[in-house]
């Protein structure tokens, strides 16, 4: 659908051009919107590559592994139905911590991680087809993505020249928290409606 929007409107443009015989300014724009696209890329490419590479020694050195210890509280509080030694509860606390910092690149593969190992999961081995409480808790948590630094923002603010880029982090933090907030009261409401329909 997206494409076929996209499609549109640039078919819109280029006939809009034509019809006020200014076809050389949409061919230019074309041209400076795909330099610029190109320039943009590469730039975040490296960004993302440095935060990626930092996470990732993270990982290694076993600083993930210490904070998913630390968030272990949270992590109890919005996937009750998930055991404390569940091999999911480290991706999914790298996930989260990856969309506090704002990568959300980096945040997917450890996302798509803990939702194979969720799937894996007992319960789930009769019912293939369907989401556990907890895969929808967290696919709703990751989708609001609380976010503390918001890296990308602050990375297109900067290429773009705003005078002040990190002056995002405020907003930004009320924007997500309000969002998170909201994913985790549905969640639970959602929990309970179940458990009363069950009854």
């Amino acid at each position: 659908m997206l494409n076929y929007l996209w499609g549109f409107m640039i078919l819109t443009g280029m006939l809009w051009g034509a019809a006020n015989n200014n076809l050389e300014a949409v061919t230019q724009g074309l041209l400076d919107s795909a330099a610029e696209a190109v320039t943009l890329s590469i730039t975040m490419a490296g960004i993302m590559s440095f935060w990626s590479g930092i996470l990732e020694v993270g990982n290694q050195s076993g600083l993930i592994e210490w904070l998913a210890g630390k968030m272990g509280p949270v992590l109890s509080f919005l996937f009750p139905e998930l055991e404390k030694d569940h091999p999911a509860r480290l991706p999914i606390a790298v996930n989260m911590v990856a969309n506090m910092l704002g990568l959300g690149m980096a945040a997917t593969p450890a996302g798509l991680e803990a939702m194979k190992l969720l799937q894996k999961d007992e319960k789930l081995e009769k019912e293939k087809n369907l989401a556990s409480n907890t895969m929808c808790c967290f696919l709703i948590i990751n989708i609001s993505s609380l976010q503390l630094v918001p890296v990308s923002m602050i990375a297109y603010r900067s290429q773009y020249g705003s005078a002040d880029p990190v002056a995002v982090l405020g907003p930004a933090l009320l924007a997500t928290g309000c969002s998170t907030l909201t994913a985790v009261i549905f969640c639970k409401l959602m929990v309970l409606r179940k458990a009363v329909a069950e009854k």
